[in-house]
C-alpha cells in the first residue's frame, strides 16, 4: 500500500462463500447473482463468490458473477491442490479484476487431516501459490486456523507464500478462538518479523464463536491489517463471521479513535441485510447491532423523552446512515402504489415494478383484514414468497380442529398445472397440513426447522413462518407470512419443496458435492 492510502481498509465480503456454508443457508443461482450485484453496488472491494470446485452450480455462479461484475474484485476459493486452483481460475478469469484465494490448514490439528509434515506442507504451499500466481496476478493465501498455529511455523509459511507470489496474506481465526489483544499482536508481529511483509496486504478473517469477531477484526486493523473479511448480517457457519455492517459502521462512527475508512455506501446496508435474510432464510435477531429490528427502537419513557428532545441522547448514528428514513408514513387500505413504494424505500428496501405489483396486491388484501398495517407487516410482505411459475402452488386450505381428536386438513394444490386435492389428519393443524402436502407431492424431505414468530402485536398480527427441508444432502428453506399461521406454514413448506425441485433439476442426482463446511 502507498502512504496515501495507508488508512484505507479493504472490505472483502464472503457472504456467498463462507456465509452460504451455514447449514440451510444455500442460495439459488439467481439469488447469488442478485446478492453479488447488491454487494458490488454498495462498494464492496472484493466479493468471494464461491468455491468453484465444490459443485457445478458453484462454478456457474462464480463464473457468471465474474462476467457481470462492475467494479469489485471477484474471488474464488481453492484448496491447496492444483485442480482446485485451475478450476477456480476458469471461474474467475473473465472478471475485470479476478483473484484466486487458496488455503491450507497449518495448525497441528489441521496438519493431521492430510497427514503432512511441516516440511511437506511447506512444499505444498510453495507449489500451489506459485501455480496460482502463474495464472493470476492477484493471489490471496490463507493459513487456516492461523491463530492456533505455532508462531515459528506460521512465520515460515507466510514467508514462503509471499516469496511464491501471494499479494494478500489472510490470517484466519477459523474457530473464533483468539481475543482482541492477541489479534492485534499477531498481525503486528507478522508484519514486523516476516521478510517481505511490507510488500503485501494483510487481511483478517474472524469467526464469532466467542462473540468477539467484530472486536478481533477491528483489533487486527489496529495491528496493521488492511483487509477485513466479513459477511452481511454476520452470516456464516457455527456462530457466524465478522458482520460487515458492524465493522463498517464502527469505523465510521468511531473514526476519532480508529482513523480508517472504507469505500462502502452505508446507506445501502439495510436493504442488502434484508435481502440476505430473505434468500438465506436466516432471520436477523431483533437486537442485532446496526440492522436488527430494535437497533433504532426506543420503548423506555426516559429514552423516548430524550429522543424527542435530541436524537443524539440515545442514538450514536443516524438511521439514515444505514438506509432507514427518519420519518413515518402510515399506510392503510386507501393507500396507493406510490405510497407503498415510498414506504418500502423508507424501510431500506428497493423493489422492481413487477415485485411492487405483487406486493401491492397482497398489501391490499392484508389492509382489508387488519385494523392497522405496521412497518414490519410491510417488510413481511416483501419476504413472503410469490408463487409465480412454481411447480407446486397452494390453491385452498381448510383445517378443522377439535378438542378431543386429531385435526383434519382439506388441501387443494396445483401441481404442474393440474388441480389436486387431499384430506389428511394430524396431531395438530400444521401436522395435518404438512401430511396433506406430502400426500399430493410424495417426497423424502426431512423437516429440519419449523419456526414461527408474530410480525406485530395483536390477534390480527401476521405470522412469519420459516421452514427448512433436507433431501439427499440438499437443503432448501421456505418463508411466508400470513395472518393465518397455518396458511403461512403451508406456503413456506411448499416454497421449500419448490426450491428442492429446482435444485434437483439443476444438479441432477449424480452430482456429489465436495464437503467444504470447515474451510477458513
Amino acid at each position: 500500500m502507498t502512504s496515501t492510502d495507508k488508512n484505507r481498509v479493504v472490505i472483502f465480503d464472503t457472504t456467498l462463500r463462507d456465509g452460504e456454508q451455514s447449514p440451510g443457508a444455500t442460495m439459488t443461482h439467481d439469488e447469488k447473482l442478485e446478492i453479488a450485484e447488491l454487494l458490488d453496488d454498495m462498494g464492496v472491494d472484493i466479493i468471494e463468490a464461491g468455491f468453484p470446485i465444490a459443485s457445478e452450480g458453484d462454478f456457474r455462479a462464480v463464473s457468471e458473477i465474474a462476467q457481470r461484475s462492475k467494479s469489485a474484485v471477484i474471488c474464488g476459493l481453492a484448496r491447496a491442490q492444483l485442480p482446485d486452483i485451475d478450476r477456480c481460475w476458469e471461474a474467475v478469469k473473465h472478471a475485470k479484476q479476478p483473484r484466486i484465494h487458496t488455503f491450507i490448514g497449518t495448525s497441528p490439528l489441521h496438519r493431521a487431516i492430510p497427514n503432512l509434515t511441516q516440511d511437506e506442507m511447506a512444499d505444498r504451499i510453495e507449489q500451489t501459490v506459485t501455480h496460482a500466481r502463474n495464472l493470476c496476478d492477484n493471489v490471496q493465501w490463507s493459513p487456516m486456523d492461523a491463530t492456533r498455529t505455532e508462531w515459528d511455523y506460521l512465520c515460515r509459511v507466510v514467508e514462503i507464500a509471499i516469496k511464491a507470489g501471494a499479494t494478500t496474506i489472510n490470517i484466519p481465526d477459523t474457530v473464533g478462538y483468539t481475543a482482541p489483544v492477541e489479534s492485534a499482536d499477531l498481525i503486528r508481529r507478522l508484519i514486523d518479523t516476516v521478510p517481505g511483509a511490507d510488500e503485501v496486504v494483510f487481511a483478517t478473517h474472524c469467526h464469532n464463536d466467542l462473540g468477539m469477531a467484530t472486536a478481533n477484526a477491528l483489533a487486527a486493523v489496529e495491528g496493521g491489517a488492511r483487509q477485513i473479511e466479513c459477511t452481511i448480517n454476520g452470516l456464516g457457519e457455527r456462530a457466524g463471521n465478522t458482520a460487515l455492517e458492524e465493522v463498517v459502521m464502527a469505523l465510521k462512527v468511531r473514526n476519532d479513535i480508529m482513523p480508517f475508512h472504507t469505500g462502502i455506501d452505508t446507506r445501502k446496508i439495510m436493504h442488502i441485510s434484508r435481502r440476505v435474510a430473505t434468500v438465506s432464510g436466516f432471520a436477523v435477531q431483533f437486537n442485532k447491532a446496526i440492522v436488527g429490528k430494535n437497533a433504532f427502537a426506543h420503548e423506555s419513557g426516559i429514552h423516548q423523552d430524550g429522543m424527542l428532545k435530541n436524537s443524539e441522547t440515545f442514538e450514536i448514528m443516524r438511521p439514515e446512515d444505514v438506509g432507514l428514513a427518519g420519518t413515518s408514513l402510515p399506510l392503510g387500505k386507501h393507500s396507493g402504489r406510490a405510497a407503498l413504494r415510498a414506504k418500502l424505500r423508507e424501510l431500506g428496501t428497493e423493489v422492481g415494478d413487477n415485485q411492487l405489483k405483487d406486493i401491492f396486491v397482497r398489501f391490499k388484501d392484508l389492509a382489508d383484514r387488519k385494523k392497522e398495517v405496521f412497518d414490519d407487516d410491510i417488510l413481511a410482505l416483501v419476504t413472503a414468497t410469490t408463487e409465480g411459475d412454481d411447480a407446486l402452488q397452494l390453491v385452498n386450505l381448510k383445517v378443522v380442529c377439535g378438542t378431543g381428536g386429531p385435526a383434519e386438513a382439506t388441501l387443494e394444490m396445483e401441481i404442474n398445472g393440474e388441480d389436486k386435492s387431499a384430506v389428511s389428519e394430524g396431531d395438530g393443524p400444521v401436522d395435518a397440513t404438512f401430511k396433506a402436502i406430502r400426500m399430493l407431492h410424495p417426497n423424502k424431505a426431512r423437516l429440519q426447522l419449523y419456526q414461527v414468530h408474530a410480525v406485530t402485536e395483536g390477534t390480527d398480527a401476521q405470522a412469519t413462518v420459516s421452514v427448512r427441508l433436507e433431501e439427499d444432502g440438499m437443503i432448501a428453506t421456505g418463508q411466508s407470512a400470513d395472518t393465518d399461521t397455518v396458511v403461512a406454514s403451508a406456503k413456506a413448506y411448499i416454497h421449500a419443496l419448490n426450491r428442492l425441485i429446482v435444485r434437483r433439476g439443476k444438479t441432477g442426482k449424480d452430482v456429489k458435492e465436495i464437503s467444504y463446511r470447515d474451510v477458513t
